[in-house]
């Protein structure tokens, strides 16, 4: 819950102009800006014709109804969002959204032709007491359940260390590595080996451009989902930038 509309236009022209088509070819870009600042980030990103995907941070699953305050995937396909996050730590730890819930929601974003960013992790006490693995899988196989194969090669899951997220405790490569590792593996065994090897797997836990390198060469981590630091549009580019380094 950052940045108004006119904050949103500056800092995304600001990134513009940070990045060439040397970087967008490298990687693909998306920018997540609240509600209030869809369209207005729409306008900027088409007029001046960025080659930065627009993505929405939450949806509703339905498509209309008595949901006052909340945003349906059918709005946000009008304004031509290609990502939509679902099941984030803070909308599952703050707002209580559960498995099932983060799974109707990916299967509406599915059906209206947007790529569900699934986001999965475990707190600080799950991790101590072992149960790392065990609540990420779950999380997997429930926020998967019912999406066809091609389907789910197509989209994005991003492993949050929920410890590491504004605690200033940082997962390690290794630790980051081994997880996104771990995801890779349930998604091979739910859908198989090709959608296992398409899939795009992100890493989300303090990303800054200090440590995107060393997290981003591992071998199962295809991208990062940044939160602090794309508030600042010089740190998102570096981070942007990283492999042609």
């Amino acid at each position: 819950m950052h940045l108004n509309h006119f904050e949103a236009i500056q800092i995304v022209q600001t990134l513009s102009y940070q990045l060439d088509d040397n970087d967008y070819q490298a990687c693909d870009v998306s920018v997540h800006p609240p509600f209030t600042d869809l369209r207005s980030v729409q306008t900027v990103l088409e007029s001046d014709r960025i080659p930065v995907s627009l993505g929405a941070q939450h949806c509703h699953f339905e498509e209309k109804g008595a949901f006052t305050g909340e945003v349906s995937p059918g709005m946000l396909e009008k304004l031509n969002v290609k990502f939509v996050i679902v099941g984030h730590s803070e909308r599952r730890e703050v707002f209580g959204e559960d498995n099932e819930m983060v799974n109707m929601k990916v299967k509406s974003v599915f059906k209206h032709a947007m790529i569900p960013i699934l986001c999965v992790g475990e707190t600080i006490e799950e991790r101590e007491e072992g149960q790392a693995q065990s609540k990420v899988q779950g999380q997997i196989k429930a926020g998967l359940a019912g999406i066809g194969k091609e389907r789910i090669s197509s989209m994005v899951i991003a492993y949050e260390p929920i410890w590491a997220i504004g605690t200033g405790m940082t997962a390690t490569p290794a630790d980051a590595q081994e997880m996104c590792a771990f995801v890779r593996s349930c998604v091979h065994e739910i859908a198989g080996s090709a959608a296992a090897n398409t899939i795009r797997i992100q890493y989300g836990g303090s990303v800054k451009p200090v440590n995107a390198a060393e997290l981003l060469t591992q071998p199962d981590i295809d991208g990062a989902l940044v939160g602090g630091a794309s508030l600042d549009a010089e740190s998102f580019a570096r981070i942007v930038k990283y492999r042609l380094h």
